[in-house]
């Protein structure tokens, strides 16, 4: 084939996989939901779990501090930030403790004394409204007056104001202005957004509008605005997560380019060898595109990851290459241990295809699907478009001294026994735990903004991110009669020290019978007008003022008893409704819970129809059990995959030379690690398989039968390039400030070193 043509295949190559992700990119929608990578649930507790920990109102939670300039200039800035968000549909709930109840539906005023308990103590009676009036001639000389004057001749006792204190959190920041501050002399905002805890392109879109906002506020000068909470630490740990992928993967590249120039010498291999792997990334996209129809974030940085296995089939082709044979003879001749070690790998990626796991089902498909592309390219496209001139490695001086030297190393039967007894020593003595079932121990996110999310939660009383009182019922409306009959057993655990807040559902919405004892009390008016003609006797409000007030408590008796559903047309129905959940038949009250003290203790006073569910165990305990499925699936493979190398050898000595140093080297990975006191993950795991893989290219190639040294100087010349390159990119991720790529690349560095040592070790002593 000429050089000109030889270009042009190689170009047109190019243009097709361009086409083609152009066309996936089209197709192809991107998930931010982490419950895609989180166990199918087994029960209700743990269906609830992945609810709660994905669109749960603790995880929408968005807490904000405001600092920089003076306390009066704080407050116009905490009011300005409020008055904005609450007119955005990103947002559900805004509180800074302004007490200004216009912001609430002026429709459902008149339910005002069948949602407040005043009723409960009080009869509106001449003396309770003449203590009430008094009241307010002191509040219209106050600060407040200019707030209540156009409420009062509607609402005098000012039922409406109790309404909104009872909707904040129990224990509230202290209020300056009119909103609140924290000790630090900063103004405190809780927001509450729409979009789920688990959506992080959602709750970026809504960070982004709240710092709009605040930007857009006139004389916003030297002050500052913080934000933390749930999704606010999501949005920055895929940022970091991102960036550093890409600072890595850029010098990652950069040290490939040059390993690559340095091992052949030639312009040409680096456009050669990425072609079979963006092939098969490409591939492996679209499949999921045609199976699943979208795709994980998580699931493509960790499917290029898995997939750099296949960087090592143009690899071999170009190493091996002879310089008495032509490329499709020379590619005939590994293609067999290269077909078996693809196939091998793709076995070893089935374990997560049965993980019933969506995104490492994903994760499967893609690898699976871009392995054997890269394969299929690498034996019948690549050989066509390699250059008739080229260097033989076989030729390297060095080379051959290196192979030489390594044939002179002994290798003793007994080492790789006293390897074992050392990993197995090693594992029994580790320090620590053997699994990590606690997922916030996975987090990216820097301990300085974890302790400000610490400390802003705590300055706002905001709920507890992992327990929920968990009320059942048959009804909605029986889990807010459950609701009112706790009330006093949960007030006695405030009042103890055992939790410093609960946010019950009846402290939004009664019961229906509530709703009627309280209607029922409601004194008609012609009682009510002489009750109030009583108290104002002693005042100087004008006859006829309170008027409105009269037509309320009329109408009152005649209204329809509120539902949830009602009850969603207020500022705080979404709030109530995100209480209240139907599963199996059955309804649920989630309750929240700010400062738990004594968890142990509240939940064994709970019983009956309402428990504490502790989210942390609870999903500590759903980890286990699918990593337990995990394990069993990866075993499954592992004898399919013994199988299969010993189908292919046809000879049990030459099978144990490929499989030994592949179980020890990935036992000694697992030791180092528990030795060092790593508490092993799902990405630990993820990463073993990916060593394995790459341990059983060399052990493979390795125990090939080579018809001279100069055969075996190839299969080194290839073995070193994929070792290095392998130790290059993943050495780099283990230097990474990031839990999750450190533990990737730390457990594959260490998986290709000790598989590329124990294949020389222990591959045949006649090779």
């Amino acid at each position: 084939m000429t050089s000109a043509r030889r270009i042009t295949l190689i170009a047109l190559w190019w243009l097709a996989l361009a086409a083609l992700a152009m066309l996936v990119q089209h197709r192809l929608v991107v998930s931010g939901d982490l419950r895609d990578f989180m166990p199918p649930p087994t029960n209700a507790d743990q269906k609830l779990l992945l609810d709660e920990i994905g669109e749960g109102p603790a995880s929408r939670l968005l807490l904000i501090a405001i600092g920089g300039t003076p306390p009066e200039h704080l407050a116009d800035l905490s009011r300005g930030v409020a008055q904005t968000l609450r007119a955005d549909a990103q947002f559900e709930r805004v509180l800074n403790g302004d007490s200004d109840i216009t912001h609430l539906d002026p429709a459902l005023l008149p339910y005002r004394y069948l949602l407040s308990p005043t009723l409960d103590d009080h009869v509106l009676d001449a003396a309770y409204l003449r203590e009430e009036l008094q009241q307010r001639v002191e509040d219209l000389g106050s600060p407040v007056g200019e707030m209540i004057k156009d409420l009062l001749p509607r609402d005098p006792t000012l039922e409406v104001f109790k309404l909104a204190q009872r909707w904040t959190p129990r224990h509230a920041p202290a209020s300056r202005d009119g909103v609140w501050f924290s000790p630090r002399g900063e103004a405190l905002l809780l927001v509450q957004t729409r979009a789920g805890g688990f959506d992080p392109p959602a709750q970026a879109a809504a960070i982004a509008s709240l710092q709009a906002a605040f930007a857009a506020l006139p004389e916003v000068g030297a002050a500052q605005l913080s934000i933390n909470g749930p999704g606010y630490i999501g949005v920055q740990v895929g940022a970091a997560t991102r960036s550093e992928a890409e600072r890595l993967s850029a010098w990652g590249s950069a040290g490939f380019i040059v390993l690559l120039l340095l091992a052949y010498r030639s312009f040409g291999v680096l456009a050669l060898v990425a072609l079979p792997l963006l092939s098969g990334a490409l591939a492996g996209v679209a499949a999921i595109a045609l199976i699943f129809g979208h795709v994980h974030g998580i699931t493509l940085a960790f499917g290029f990851t898995l997939l750099g296995v296949a960087q090592e089939y143009p690899l071999r082709v170009f190493s091996h290459r002879s310089a008495d044979a032509d490329a499709h003879t020379s590619v005939r001749e590994v293609w067999p241990l290269l077909r078996l070690a693809i196939v091998s790998a793709c076995i070893a990626y089935l374990a997560f295809l049965a993980s019933a796991v969506a995104g490492l089902q994903q994760l499967a498909v893609f690898t699976i699907a871009g392995l054997l592309v890269a394969g299929a390219a690498t034996r019948w496209l690549l050989p066509a478009l390699l250059p008739q001139k080229f260097r033989d490695v076989a030729d390297s001086r060095w080379l051959e001294k290196l192979r030489a030297g390594i044939e002179r190393v002994r290798r003793p039967r007994w080492l790789p026994w006293l390897l074992l007894a050392i990993a197995l020593a090693w594992l029994r003595l580790a320090p620590t735990p053997l699994w990590q079932n606690d997922l916030a121990a996975l987090t990216p996110a820097s301990p300085a903004l974890l302790a400000r999310e610490g400390e802003l939660r705590a300055a706002l009383g905001a709920p507890d991110v992992r327990y929920l009182l968990i009320l059942q019922a048959s009804s909605a409306d029986g889990v807010l009669a459950l609701s009112e009959r706790i009330s006093e057993k949960v007030d006695k655990w405030i009042s103890s020290g055992r939790v410093d807040d609960v946010e019950l559902p009846s402290r939004y919405l009664p019961s229906a019978a509530t709703q009627r004892a309280r209607q029922a009390k409601l004194p008609d008016r012609a009682t009510l007008s002489a009750a109030l003609d009583s108290a104002l006797a002693d005042t100087d409000f004008q006859p006829g003022l309170f008027a409105p007030f009269l037509d309320d408590v009329e109408a009152a008796h005649h209204l329809p008893l509120l539902t949830p559903a009602d009850f969603a047309l207020s500022p705080f129905g979404a709030r109530l409704q995100a209480m209240l959940v139907k599963r199996d038949g059955q309804w649920l009250g989630l309750a929240t819970l700010s400062g738990v003290h004594d968890a142990a203790t509240i939940a064994a006073d709970a019983g009956g129809d309402v428990r504490l569910l502790d989210l942390k165990a609870a999903s500590e305990a759903l980890v286990a059990q699918y990593r337990t499925r995990i394990l069993i699936a990866l075993g499954v493979a592992l004898v399919l995959l013994a199988l299969s190398v010993a189908v292919a050898f046809r000879n049990l000595r030459r099978t144990w030379h490929v499989l030994a140093p592949m179980s020890l080297a990935t036992l000694l990975a697992f030791a180092v690690l528990r030795a060092g006191g790593v508490s092993l993950s799902l990405f630990h795991l993820v990463a073993l398989t990916l060593a394995a893989g790459l341990g059983l290219h060399y052990a493979l190639f390795f125990e090939r039968r080579t018809r001279d040294a100069a055969e075996a100087r190839r299969t080194l010349h290839a073995t070193l390039v994929c070792v290095i390159s392998a130790l290059l990119v993943f050495g780099l991720l283990a230097t990474s400030a990031l839990p999750v790529l450190r533990a990737i690349g730390l457990t594959v560095a260490l998986g290709v070193l000790f598989h590329f040592c124990l294949s020389i070790q222990m591959a045949r002593h006649d090779s």
